[in-house]
Order: C-alpha cells, then structure tokens, then sequence
C-alpha cells in the first residue's frame, strides 16, 4: 500500500518528441519510456506540436482592403509578356564605349578585354565589332560588347541587363511567371510578434498549363502544386510598403517560376523565385512562419536584388 501511495504522488513525466522534431531523438525518447515504465514511473506519451498553417474561419464582411493600397487582386495574362527587344540596342543603352581597354579579363568570355571577344565567329552583329568593350553606367564593370549581345540572348530578353559581376540591375527586370492571380486583403487576426496590427493576407493562385519558350522545356506541361498559396505580412506600415513591392514583382513576373522543387525534386513544376514569403499563420515551426523579427529586412533585400527597390515606390 505504501508502494501504490508512493506512485500516486510521483508526477506523470511527458516523453516528447515523437516526432524528431526537438532536441532529444525520437529513438532516444521512446527507450526513455521503457525505462520509465521497467522503474513503475508513469510516463504521459505526448506528440510534437503542429504548425498552424491558417488563421480562424473569417468571414468575406471581415477582410478589408488594404489601407493606402489600390485594389485587391491583380491577374497575369500571356499578353503581359513583353516583347523581345533588339539587343545590340539594349547594350547600347546602358554602356559607354571605352576607347582604351584595360588590360584584364573580361568575366563573360575570359579572354582580354585587349584581345576581342570569345564570342567572335559565333555571333555577329551589324556594328557590334568582337573588339570593342564597353562599360557599364551605373557600376562601371566593363565587358566586351559582343559578350554583353550574348549574354542578353541568352536570358529573358525582356530589355533588361544584369552586370555579372555585382547582379546591378540596367532597366526593369522580368521573370517567366505563368498566368495567374494574385490577391490580398486584411483580416482581424494578429500575428506573432505584432500583436498591436492586424494582418495583410495574400492569396497566390497559380493553374497548371503548358510551358512556352520562355520555359525550361516549351511545349511540355507544368504542374502547379499547393495553390492556392497563402502569405502573411503584418498590417503595419513596413508591411504596406512590403506589399506595394510584391504586387510590383508579381505584375513583373517575379515571384514564380517554372523548375525543380527543392522540397519535392519535382521538374517542370511552380515553384518560389527567391523572393521567401512567410506561409504559416500562428506559429514557426517550420520555419516560414512568425515571430521572425529579420523577416521584413530580409524580404527587402530579396525583393532589392530583383530590380524592385523601395526607391520604385511613389509616395
């Protein structure tokens, strides 16, 4: 009897981690168990918490437009995607000729910037002579003219240039994103970390199609899993400006792609373009949701190196 009230009084010790997800290995925690209960302690099996993707059910009278940003939802068409622009004139737009070459590599073909280029016999361009080198506006990188021709043709073609050397951006960057819609609204719910502002949802909605020559494999479909994609931003007003950026990116096809999951290995797939959106609602678990107090620089950043700044905003 004096056993049993000796039990009684030993308090039920949990076992976590069932899951892998903690400190302590899944292997780990069940043999603690088994000792546990060899000894005649109680043992409370308890399973790792889940992420908590969404918030409550809300009601449509409950989500508002965002304050100071135009509309609730933008969609992208086929029509939307540019056409090719000349590219001996694309160069020409953003390099100045330099009369006198230095006497290093050009970081495109490899040869001397003194020498022409590498490019030479392999692509030829009405007054783009393998010879001339020219330099860039903004960063001052300079490379073989034909070099710049090749790189261009050999990328989006939107009318934009991409220094190799330091990714500064010449002109508006676009991406190959397929068609879809992309919507946002605020709902009454907080997030983690910023109790004092309500939230910014955005809703990606992206169906699978049929890849075009802009596309890793034109002709061959592409599948489109997850969507619709819910992101989280705080209703505050870094999270506003944040917002006005996306919508930006978005219109510029930036935010997807068509490739390889990282997460699946699928091919010929949807997937992020380097831009990371936070896709759990009340917790971190996984990583991609909140509190994250680095999430909004880091976000700005990515967006940045994309082409899409906040200097593009209009206040």
């Amino acid at each position: 009897m004096e056993m049993s009230d000796d039990k009684a009084r030993v308090p039920a010790l949990p076992v976590k981690n069932l899951t892998g997800s903690g400190p302590v290995h899944p292997a780990l925690a069940g043999m603690t168990g088994i000792l546990m209960c060899a000894a005649g302690l109680p043992v409370c099996l308890t399973r790792a918490p889940k992420p908590i993707l969404h918030p409550p059910p809300i009601n449509k009278s409950d989500m508002k437009p965002v304050p100071g940003v135009n509309g609730i939802c933008r969609k992208t068409k086929k029509k939307h995607l540019r056409r090719g622009k000349n590219p001996e004139d694309v160069v020409r737009r953003y390099t100045e000729k330099v009369k006198h070459a230095p006497d290093e590599d050009c970081t495109i073909c490899m040869e001397r910037l003194v020498m022409s280029s590498g490019y030479e016999g392999v692509l030829q361009h009405k007054g783009m002579k393998p010879e001339l080198v020219g330099k860039l506006g903004k960063c001052g990188h300079m490379y073989h003219l034909l070099c710049l021709v090749a790189m261009y043709n050999n990328g989006n073609k939107d009318g934009s240039l991409q220094c190799p050397t330091c990714k500064a951006i010449y002109g508006e960057k676009t991406g190959t994103q397929p068609p879809g819609k992309m919507e946002y609204h605020v709902i009454p719910h907080c997030l983690p970390g910023y109790p004092e502002a309500k939230t910014i949802r955005i809703v990606y909605d992206i169906p699978a199609g049929i890849q075009i020559t802009e596309h890793p494999n034109p002709g061959k479909k592409f599948s489109a899993r997850g969507f619709p994609r819910h992101c989280y931003l705080p209703d505050n007003n870094k999270g506003r400006r944040i917002l006005k950026l996306l919508i930006m990116a978005w219109d510029r096809r930036l935010i997807f792609t068509i490739g390889t999951s990282s997460t699946t290995g699928e091919a010929d797939t949807v997937v992020w373009n380097e831009i990371h959106h936070k896709t759990e609602f009340g917790s971190n678990l996984t990583g991609h949701g909140y509190p994250d107090p680095n999430y909004l620089d880091n976000v700005l950043t990515e967006l940045s190196a994309q082409g899409v700044g906040e200097d593009n905003l209009r206040e």
